[in-house]
This record gives C-alpha cells, structure tokens and sequence, in this order.
C-alpha cells in the first residue's frame, strides 16, 4: 500500500484554516481524488447530544459506540485514562483516500501550510519549523516560503496537488 499523502493546516485561531479548508476540499474533489480530514480539537468537544440514546450508552460508560444509517456512521471513543492518540495513530484508522487534510497539529512533522491573515498579529510559525512548505495569507509573505493567496483557494490547492504529484 502506497504511503498516505498528508499536508498540514496551521495557525492560529481565527487566521482562516477551517474557512480555507472548505473551499479547497471540493476543489480536490473536482479533481476526482478522495479527500479525509482530521481536525484537532483543543477543547472537549461533544458530537452527540444529551438525552440521544448514543449519548445515554456513552454516560453508561461504554467506551466505543457507533452510529450509523443509511447516510453515514460515525464512531466515538471515550479516552478513559488513555492519552490522546498520534496523529499517525489517527491516520491508520482512515479508510484508504487520496489525501488527507489535517487541521491543526501546528507543531506536527508532516508537511504543513500556514495559515494566517496579517491582520491578526500573531507569531509567524514557519520560520521556526522546516515541515512549513508554505504560506497561505493576505499579506506579503515572510521567509522563502512559496506564498499563497489565502483568499485563492484554487490557487492552494493546485500547489497541494502538484506538490504530491496528484495530479
């Protein structure tokens, strides 16, 4: 099995990656490719809803429940005295694609675009980390970095494509 191809979304909140991250999926799609996410929380999140049967089974205390119809499944798993899996422990639970968007993991090793609107004023990532392979702002870029138009959504994902021989 050919190894996954991963890329990174990093940056600080409120710099545009989930905004980016939503144009430049369909985008990959019209390519015909198959495309995962994985999305890195900081805070506990909750995908189901109190009273909910899963909900109900969860707060019984099982440790795994899957949901699943017609249209979809899902499967949580509680981290009862358990750290947080690896990125790469994640990723081996995907189904076979294409490539795999992550969002979040700014200080992971894999490939990584920064994310980030001038406007925000925060740290510049990439010139303290060599997994940056580019930026996607608003602003003039900073460092050798090929710079992205964050607001060209297309123009990020044809660098993903050809920076993975996708296409």
């Amino acid at each position: 099995m050919a190894e996954q191809k991963i890329i990174g979304f990093a940056g600080f909140s409120g710099s545009g990656k989930t905004t980016l991250l939503e144009k430049v999926i369909p985008l990959i799609r019209a390519r015909g490719l198959s495309v995962a996410v994985i999305k890195h929380a900081h805070h506990k999140f909750d995908i189901d809803k109190p009273g909910k049967d899963s909900f109900r089974h969860r707060e019984a205390g099982a440790r795994e429940v899957m949901v699943v119809s017609g249209f979809r499944w899902a499967l949580m798993h509680e981290l009862v005295e358990e750290r947080e899996p690896t990125l790469e422990e994640l990723c081996s639970r995907l189904s076979p694609c294409d490539l795999v968007l992550v969002e979040g993991y700014k200080f992971s090793s894999i490939p990584k675009i920064e994310v980030r609107r001038m406007e925000t004023g925060n740290p510049v990532l990439h010139l303290e980390d060599s997994n940056f392979i580019a930026i996607a702002c608003d602003g003039a870029g900073t460092g050798k970095l090929p710079r992205l138009d964050i607001n060209n959504p297309q123009q990020v994902a044809d660098f993903i494509i050809e920076h993975f021989s996708l296409g």
